[in-house]
């Protein structure tokens, strides 16, 4: 058995250099012959051929991942851009669910990509939590289950492989496994009854992998490991869970993977617990010998390691089936999805009647962060091609921007973001709330309160149409 193919390495696109700056990576990743790889970030064009690059020279198929919660559009620019989880099961249609993971199946196996980092069947349980909020389905555990199926029946009805996550549930945290290691103080009756809904729901959908939570669950595992590194909490999905496909980790390089020991210490604690597979470690070298060491030293059984290493197999002959039909589409197109999300009652107040040149006042809490996002001017450039006036002399609108983040550390909008918030809504007629629709309580009261979910492209040209038929 080959230590490195339980490895899981990352790529990252860069704007300067595309991924040339990866070459060291991959060469060190194929020479310890690797599982796949994730990707995060590219073109279209970038992303074909890099796929294509990493196969010739492994000589051999691999799994290439990635985070596509929001369609594949999400990772690789020119693919579509969805509205994140929240925003699709706001519309009540099961068939938007699975039309949802097929389009993004299709799109991510055109360009290479076989194994999906979605959906996520974590629920939205808690008003602190920093980083599930609308990537959740929502916090009714059999609504969030069918949403959960619904897409796992459409992303591998098409021919790539889904991924649940984060198993047990990363619904109840107060703090972003990113930075820390969250406790969840909550016995397994508990989380059967409520948060292994989705995940029940995802196994039964014979999804293809289910991705682990580096969160620590006292109650259930007193030993206070995080689920990745409890084999406790890994049975449990094994035997009473009935799941025989991949157990994948989260990123290694998380602070709730390693903060307790070094990364390679704590792959072979992930392998030994019963992951499959190791995703996203830095050293990759240092991984791939702490496994084989511990082979060697008997601290991995060998047949933990046999089944490991068939799973991949299994999986890399799943990921290799021909790309299959869509799933009839409920919509004509995102963007009359987009506007359909638009459609449910305001979150305060009633529509108004708006007079132009319209002032439009950005307020991005996700702005001066590490990771690069969307821009917050489409709204703008929108309402500027259809011919409405820009500019002061009208009425106020203003647009808050705030996602789930991981560097934010919290789960609604910062200081300057509420300082600035404070000095733009007592004039406004209007504010469109880019963001998950509890974050309307750190709204000053005074105007309506327009729910636009998320920063992305659809869902803001959504708001501007929404916007451009209600001026006067």
């Amino acid at each position: 058995m080959i230590p490195g193919r339980l490895i899981v390495p990352a790529l990252r696109w860069s704007s300067a250099t595309g991924f040339a700056h990866e070459r060291s990576t991959i060469a060190e990743a194929i020479s310890l012959g690797v599982g796949g790889f994730m990707i995060f970030g590219g073109t279209v064009p970038a992303v074909r051929a890099l796929v294509q690059e990493l196969r010739e020279r492994a000589g051999r198929r691999l799994l290439i991942g990635a985070d596509l919660e929001r369609g594949a559009g999400q990772q690789v620019e020119g693919l579509t851009e969805l509205p994140p989880p929240a925003a699709l099961a706001s519309l009540g249609k099961r068939e938007v669910c699975r039309w949802a993971g097929a389009i993004t199946a299709a799109e991510a196996r055109s360009v290479g990509i076989n194994w999906v980092f979605a959906p996520v069947g974590d629920l939205d349980l808690a008003a602190e939590n920093p980083i599930v909020q609308t990537r959740s389905f929502g916090q009714d555990p059999e609504r969030v289950a069918t949403c959960v199926r619904e897409w796992v029946d459409g992303c591998q009805g098409v021919g790539a492989l889904a991924c649940v996550k984060h198993y047990p549930g990363h619904g109840r945290t107060l703090s972003d496994s990113h930075d820390t290691l969250p406790v969840v103080p909550v016995d397994w009756e508990h989380m059967r009854t409520a948060d292994l809904v989705p995940f029940r729901a995802a196994v039964e959908a014979n999804v293809a992998s289910v991705m682990t939570a580096h969160v620590s669950y006292p109650a259930i595992d007193p030993s206070g490991r995080a689920a990745t590194f409890s084999k406790l909490i890994l049975d449990d999905l094994r035997h009473e869970l009935g799941f025989d496909g991949l157990i994948v980790t989260d990123a290694l390089i998380m602070e709730g993977a390693c903060r307790a020991e070094g990364e390679a210490d704590a792959a072979v604690q992930a392998v030994r617990a019963g992951c499959d597979l190791v995703l996203h470690p830095r050293d990759l070298s240092a991984v791939s010998n702490a496994i084989h060491q511990a082979q060697s030293r008997g601290e991995i059984p060998e047949r933990r390691l046999h089944d490991a290493y068939l799973r991949y197999e299994q999986a890399l002959e799943r990921s290799a089936r021909p790309v299959t039909a869509r799933p009839a589409a409920p919509f004509s197109d995102v963007q009359e999805m987009a506007a359909a999300m638009l459609e449910r009652p305001m979150l305060r107040g009633a529509p108004p009647a708006l007079t132009e040149p319209l002032e439009l006042v950005v307020v991005d809490d996700d702005a001066d962060g590490p990771v690069e996002v969307s821009p917050c001017d489409v709204v703008e450039k929108f309402l500027q091609a259809e011919g409405v006036g820009i500019g002061p002399g009208g009425d106020r609108i203003v647009l808050a921007f705030a996602e789930p983040r991981g560097w934010k550390g919290r789960a609604g909008f910062g200081p300057s973001a509420q300082d600035a918030l404070r000095a733009a809504v007592p004039t406004a007629a209007l504010v469109v709330l880019f963001g998950h629709p509890r974050l309307a309580a750190h709204v000053s009261e005074g105007p309506p309160i327009l729910l636009a979910w998320h920063r992305q492209r659809p869902l803001q040209k959504a708001a501007g149409r929404w916007i451009r038929e209600r001026v006067r």
